[in-house]
């Protein structure tokens, strides 16, 4: 086997293989000798047909199917010999086999994997959020838990914003009926995010029976886009209007929020734990992307297209399955690659660095950091051992808590080494972010 190698850009190689025809002769003769031995042609006994009459009918087949190993076992020789690492599937070309005289010469276009190289990690400066948990951010939570629990109670008076409205409706453009309830009512909190503020604006002012009328006109840019640049005529009528009641803080909200006691206090505390370890859970997250956005921008790694291809086509096939879980048909399901390209390539070019900094430094998870990480999922659940349990029954399952492990040991690596700021950021601002 003779194999040259040239070089078309930084990862993308042309590989150019001979094989000697005569070494594979004596395979083809093995394989038509075994076939010979079983082999049913009309006017044989099985086992009893010439040679080369077995040569006839199976000759073609036979020399396909030792060319196709040859072709795969000398790349995966020449690769070895040359020291490539492939990254993807080779591209193959070569002539008909039937067409080959003293030699089997085949192209390879492939790409290979880039090397990796850190640089003087000292010099990289990560930033450290924290925070500390107030009392005023205790009070923030407690307005948003005493929210979600609002009550509505029917008023006589005129709607206005934050109440509750049950209405019907009709809807048209230019005298035609675009929408119809059919007298059945639905209810709306007006002034709640995802509608037009001025559909909630117009129903402000009318009590239980009126009829109200007013005019909305759509942006350009509007969706869906049969209202896009209309003008829509809404007639409404209101069944009820209702204001919001909120619970006290008492010893009946605290058993709602599960002390049951009924304790002010100890329903605080609890309240002001759950928030601290929110924070933590959410300040780590923030710390890892900036140690991984530092090592991306130190790196400034090119990445091969084959490996962004398939992380693209990985992210399209968990999304599509993610919107059918959520309910949405596949047939409306329109997924293109450029929606995934950026994170995809961005994806693939951490993954080849974290690859690197962990099998150089040897900072793989081990069982204790991997057990951590199930207790933490578990911790969430009303029966921990349960899921912990179903972990370990497959090793397959501890796959991705020994993939979070190992990136922890990245990111404390990484720390060790790099310059550190301590930032401190509000609790809205951390709360805010995913």
């Amino acid at each position: 086997m003779a194999a040259s190698v040239e070089t078309i850009s930084n990862l993308e190689r042309r590989m150019t293989i001979k094989v000697p025809l005569a070494l594979l002769e004596s395979q083809i003769r093995q394989r038509l000798t075994q076939i010979s031995r079983t082999a049913k042609i009309a006017g044989f006994r099985p086992g009893k047909a010439p040679v080369g009459l077995v040569n006839q009918h199976y000759g073609d087949q036979v020399r396909d199917e030792v060319y196709s190993q040859a072709v795969e076992a000398s790349f995966t020789d020449a690769v070895q010999e040359n020291k490539l690492r492939v990254a993807g599937f080779p591209s193959i070309q070569h002539k008909p086999f039937a067409e080959a005289a003293a030699e089997l010469e085949y192209v390879a276009t492939f790409e290979v994997f880039p090397e990796v190289k850190l640089g003087d990690l000292s010099k990289l400066k990560i930033e450290k959020p924290s925070l500390d948990i107030a009392e005023a951010d205790v009070e923030k939570t407690l307005e948003v838990l005493v929210k979600q629990r609002v009550s509505y109670s029917p008023v006589k008076r005129a709607s206005k914003k934050d109440d509750r409205v049950n209405v019907s409706l009709t809807a048209s453009i230019d005298g035609q009926q675009v929408e119809d309830t059919a007298g059945k009512g639905m209810d709306l909190v007006l002034g709640e995010p995802g509608r037009m503020p001025e559909f909630d604006e117009g129903l402000i002012g009318a009590k239980s029976g009126e009829t109200k009328t007013f005019d909305i006109t759509y942006p350009a840019d509007h969706n869906p886009a049969q209202l896009a640049g209309k003008t829509v005529t809404y007639a409404v009528t209101f069944n009820s209007v209702s204001e919001p009641v909120l619970p006290k803080i008492d010893a009946e909200f605290c058993k709602s929020l599960g002390v049951d006691d009924g304790d002010i206090k100890k329903m605080r505390a609890e309240v002001k734990l759950s928030l601290e370890q929110e924070a933590e859970k959410r300040l780590k997250a923030r710390v890892k992307e900036n140690v991984f956005q530092a090592l991306i921008a130190e790196t400034g790694l090119e990445v091969p297209k084959s490996l962004v291809d398939v992380e693209t086509n990985r992210m399209m096939q968990m999304t599509a399955q993610n919107l059918q879980q959520r309910g949405m048909a596949a047939k409306d399901i329109q997924l293109e690659p450029a929606m995934f390209a950026e994170q995809a390539k961005r994806s693939t070019i951490l993954r080849l660095i974290l690859s690197e900094i962990v099998n150089t430094n040897s900072l793989q998870a081990n069982a204790d950091q991997v057990r951590a990480v199930v207790d933490m999922f578990a911790n969430s659940y009303e029966k921990p051992q349960e899921l912990v349990d179903w972990y370990y029954a497959d090793v397959k399952r501890l796959d991705e808590p020994a993939a979070l492990a190992t990136e922890e040991n990245v990111v404390s690596w990484v720390l060790e080494k790099a310059k550190v700021s301590t930032k401190k950021i509000k609790f809205d601002e951390l709360m805010a972010g995913a």
